[in-house]
């Protein structure tokens, strides 16, 4: 598709069962936002939309753990959600929610549509079902070992180890969510889309014809997918809760949520389009609209091949053009988690620095998890707000700004005759809309930005190349030309940052006065256009656009993350080992021993060399405990060994046995010692 004029750009839709943090905004909705943000610049329709997904099981999970109904949950999380995203900037033309009306009309007829053209199998099976909680277990309300990847809490539509998306009856050892109970198989009547029958095209469309322009880590989990073979997928399940399956037979059933969520994307267009007295069609049905799903890693499958089957299965719609998905972003080392409270949320974090969400957006941006996850953590949310949003950006502008009002009462100087580096600085200046368009373009959000500083800190060094301060009382022709072009530096930096920054975007065009400007508000005008502030024009007074976030600020943050890191500190016993006869046990040989010497083991972190009396002989023994002692402090300590171990040789020293020690609450190390203090060496523990 060459230049498109007509963009349909969908974020994926949140689950309404918890608020949104960082991970959501670095994975989706701040990449898809600069992309919308950026073709808006560019004079193209665009229509962004995204919406609450109110109908996913944790929905459920989450009311019978609060006890209250999903419909309150959702209510909660759905304003919640809305208003934050709002108040940060997220661009979106409609944000809509699954639970609406216009959606329930639009996935019912999207179902009719397909079961009339009988494009589904009907089909009767066993499926897990808990009898104490009366109800089928879809989803995540079943949790067991992977049979992929062998994880352990893996729910039951997919594992969130490796990725894999599943049947609840693929899983190994499987356990209700909602007793703990294991489950049983019963049979149960329910439609599936052949996904088989989509396998061949799904290949030739996506891993040939696209096999060029789509991100590498969604391609490699298509051709997965694919190589191991497409199966019927249900389209239905037994709950109570999401929108019932339109058909008869289909009493006590509903859409699941996978079918209905995406669908969720044209309702949402609906809705727009009836709010706002326009057509909702040709951001779906014209060949000449740019369809264009950003997602997360975890969502590949089903914009990939689920969405992609159910729209060539319906016949009426385009597909997308692309789907850039991001990986995972961590937070502090650890992986984030809603249920253990560890990650940075949205709502949060706008109470905690107002007027800092272009920080986070920056941040977030210039460190997004594109080819691999990444890691946020908040020393580095302060380096790149105080020395490169403050110390580059910030800085150029307020020096232009100053020094105009202070030269010039604020209006832009006449320019005289260029030099051949104003020439050169205005000519590099002109290319800029181009290299970054070419990265957000290819979706490398990361590098457009880095591009944007790059624009910035070429006026800091022109500027400190050209010194006006000094030049100001030998030469004021001079200095004239120079903050002319310092402020065609200014005024593209605006224009150019509004997709990745937008409220410094709006705070920059009202000092350097826009709004008495004309035609200088998009990207093609940088390019194209060698002046865009003229001469004579007024601006405004100067103003920080960003400050300097101190030490005290980022310690609250991580004080909050330390404390819970310790409320989710919990005793989980270790899962018994396999069973010995208790001849095996009489086998062992553990005596009482004192620590006469002990060193630290040269370039290791655990590792010390002790000296034991185990009453028979004095043994040297490695043991990994440096971590949790000192050496000095253990000379002398009573401690358990286990003398009847092979020797083993570990950093190239001989051990001859095994000090003996358990785990305290607080996750360190404490040694097995006798309570009596007069027990003798080699005395035997039995």
């Amino acid at each position: 598709m060459q230049h498109p004029k007509r963009f349909t750009i969908t974020a994926a839709l949140p689950y309404t069962n918890g608020p949104v943090h960082i991970g959501h905004l670095a994975g989706v909705y701040i990449p898809a936002d600069i992309y919308a943000r950026y073709q808006r610049l560019n004079e193209k329709d665009v229509l962004f939309v995204c919406g609450s997904d109110e109908h996913g099981v944790p929905i459920t999970i989450k009311a019978k753990k609060e006890g209250i109904s999903p419909q309150e949950v959702v209510d909660k999380y759905h304003d919640l959600i809305k208003t934050s995203f709002n108040k940060f900037g997220i661009s979106f033309d409609n944000y809509s929610r699954t639970s609406a009306p216009i959606h329930h009309q639009t996935a019912s007829d999207f179902f009719i549509q397909l079961y009339n053209n009988n494009k589904f199998e009907e089909e009767t099976t066993q499926q897990l079902y808990d009898a104490e909680a009366n109800q089928f277990l879809a989803d995540r309300f079943v949790v067991g070992t992977c049979p992929k990847c062998g994880f352990e809490e893996s729910y039951g539509d997919q594992c969130e180890n490796c990725g894999t998306s599943h049947n609840a009856t693929d899983l190994i050892n499987p356990k209700s969510a909602i007793t703990g109970n294991t489950p049983t198989l019963k049979e149960t009547k329910h439609w599936y889309l052949p996904l088989n029958e989509y396998e061949a095209w799904l290949k030739e469309w996506i891993l040939k014809e696209h096999k060029n322009d789509w991100k590498s880590n969604v391609l490699g989990q298509v051709k997965s997918w694919t190589d191991d073979g497409l199966k019927p997928r249900a389209v239905t399940r037994d709950l109570d809760w999401g929108i019932p399956v339109p058909v008869t037979g289909g009493e006590g059933k509903v859409l699941y949520v996978w079918f209905d969520a995406p669908i969720g994307y044209i309702s949402s267009t609906k809705e727009w389009a009836k709010n706002n007295n326009q057509a909702w069609e040709p951001y779906w049905k014209d060949e000449n609209t740019k369809m264009l799903h950003f997602i997360g890693k975890d969502n590949i499958v089903f914009h990939c091949i689920i969405f992609p089957s159910m729209l060539k299965a319906h016949g009426d719609y385009i597909l997308p053009e692309n789907v850039p998905a991001n990986e995972f972003l961590n937070l502090e080392g650890n992986k984030i988690s809603t249920s253990k409270n560890w990650a940075v949320w949205l709502h949060e974090y706008l109470d905690e620095f107002p007027e800092k969400q272009d920080v986070l957006r920056y941040v977030l941006t210039a460190n997004a998890p594109e080819t691999k996850d990444n890691d946020f953590t908040w020393k580095d949310f302060q380096a790149r707000n105080n020395n490169e949003l403050v110390a580059i950006f910030g800085n150029f502008i307020n020096r232009v700004v100053v020094l105009t009002n202070k030269y010039y009462q604020g209006i832009v100087p006449a320019p005289n005759d260029f030099t051949v580096v104003d020439d050169t600085t205005l000519d590099q200046l002109q290319k800029y809309p181009d290299i970054i368009a070419r990265s957000i373009e290819k979706y490398r959000f990361r590098e457009a930005l880095s591009e944007l500083m790059n624009l910035a800190r070429l006026g800091n060094k022109y500027l400190a190349d050209e010194e006006p301060w000094k030049q100001i009382k030998t030469n004021p022709d001079r200095v004239q030309t120079i903050m002319f072009v310092a402020i065609q530096i200014a005024s593209a930096l605006a224009v150019l940052c509004e997709p990745f920054l937008p409220f410094t975007s709006n705070k920059l065009k009202s000092i350097l006065n826009f709004s008495n400007l004309t035609n200088q508000n998009s990207w093609q005008s940088v390019s194209t256009e060698r002046v865009l502030i003229p001469d004579h024009h007024q601006i405004g007074k100067a103003e920080l656009l960003f400050a300097k976030i101190d030490d005290a600020e980022i310690q609250k943050q991580l004080n909050k993350l330390e404390a819970t890191k310790e409320s989710n500190k919990e005793f989980i016993p270790e899962p018994i080992k396999d069973t010995i006869t208790f001849e095996d046990f009489t086998k062992l040989d553990i005596r009482i021993g004192t620590v006469l010497e002990a060193e630290k083991i040269p370039k290791t972190k655990k590792l010390l060399k002790l000296k034991v009396d185990v009453g028979t002989d004095t043994r040297t023994i490695v043991s990994g405990i440096a971590e949790s002692f000192k050496p000095e402090d253990i000379v002398g300590q009573k401690v358990s060994v286990l003398v009847n171990l092979a020797p083993r040789k570990l950093r190239g020293v001989e051990s001859q046995g095994m000090i003996l020690m358990t785990d305290t609450p607080d996750g360190k190390l404490a040694f097995i010692e006798p309570d009596n203090d007069s027990v003798s060496n080699g005395e035997s523990v039995s």
